[in-house]
């Protein structure tokens, strides 16, 4: 269909052809200009579209930065880096020939997806786990057992961030289908099927490379209509439980904090410090006739009046300080 041009927009075009600004001929020209169109690259998914994959994807960034810093015991900075559509040979071709493919499924989500780990990343993250420093040099060999079964487990633990970085679109069941190492052997999909590859930058140390995540297009076919603005604003809240919040509550009642009485306060210099000997009396600030200081992690929550409980020393809480502070003059 032909663009319509507005008012004002034509008026603006001959004013250009009236002044000699614009020529007819270079205007024939632009309009008959025939513009390429790839259909091996076919765009199925809208701007909008990709910049909420993008929003996605960088919180699964962010988790991942922290889930491999905790587990490595080392600082581990992921940040994505693109989201692009290309056919699944393309992708492929794009990929080392010896590499570390993680294909897993995530229901709602049809068919299989794929995380591409490539063997500097792998390596390096491998001689973390063991105990290195994380600057293991890549060798041309296939994996061992052992390394197989490192990297299985640290990256399927990862996976439980893929699902908590969908949430507001969709609840996920990330599960790892299988392994693989050599891309030729992998197919997901026909080559020329659109696939979306997000590419993660990964550094650990003096090693950086890309992690490249990549997820057919049939594949979000099931939650293509919630990936966009609108959805996400309405749907912040949306895959919240009523429950969710139990579990924190408890969690919290049996945390363990710190409880501690002020008898009370005194200045002394240094001079004065170094002389105190064994019978000499320091004055406090506190009067005998005030409630104490009852702290709490370092703030002021109570005051009390001590005394013995059961031949131990106790204090009976008189007043709740419900504002708290660091400070609390009596």
């Amino acid at each position: 269909m032909a663009e319509v041009l507005s008012q004002a927009e034509i008026d603006k075009l001959l004013a250009a052809l009236t002044s000699g600004e614009m020529d007819a001929d270079e205007l024939k020209e632009e309009t008959a200009r025939i513009r390429p169109y790839d259909f091996k690259r076919a765009l199925r998914m809208s701007k909008e579209q990709i910049r909420s994959l993008t929003r996605i994807n960088e919180g699964y960034a962010r988790l991942l930065s922290s889930f491999f810093s905790a587990r490595l015991r080392a600082f581990v900075d992921v940040k994505l880096e693109t989201v692009e559509q290309l056919p699944y040979e393309e992708f492929v071709r794009s990929i080392p020939s010896q590499t570390l493919l993680f294909v897993f499924q995530a229901e709602p989500l049809q068919g299989r997806m794929v995380l591409e780990v490539p063997p500097n990343i792998s390596y390096a993250m491998l001689d973390r786990v063991l105990g290195g420093q994380g600057f293991g040099k890549y060798v041309p060999s296939n994996y061992t057992e052992i390394d197989r079964l490192l990297l299985e487990r640290l990256f399927t633990k990862s996976f439980e961030h893929f699902r908590e970085a969908w949430t507001n679109v969709a609840q996920l069941s990330p599960r790892v289908e299988t392994v693989e190492y050599n891309p030729q052997f992998l197919q997901l999909v026909s080559a020329n099927e659109t696939v979306v590859v997000s590419s993660f930058s990964v550094t650990i140390g003096d090693t950086k490379g890309f992690i490249n995540l990549c997820i057919p297009h049939i594949a979000l076919e099931p939650v293509i209509q919630r990936l966009s603005s609108h959805y996400f604003m309405a749907n912040q809240q949306r895959f919240r439980k009523e429950g969710d919040s139990e579990p924190i509550r408890l969690q919290l009642l049996n945390t363990t904090v710190q409880v501690v009485v002020e008898l009370g306060r005194a200045s002394l210099t240094v001079k004065e410090l170094l002389g105190i000997e064994p019978g000499d009396v320091i004055t406090l600030d506190q009067s005998i006739h005030r409630p104490l200081r009852v702290k709490v992690d370092g703030e002021v929550k109570f005051l009390g009046i001590p005394g013995l409980v059961n031949q131990r020393m106790g204090v009976q809480i008189e007043e709740l300080l419900r504002s708290g502070g660091k400070e609390h003059e009596s």
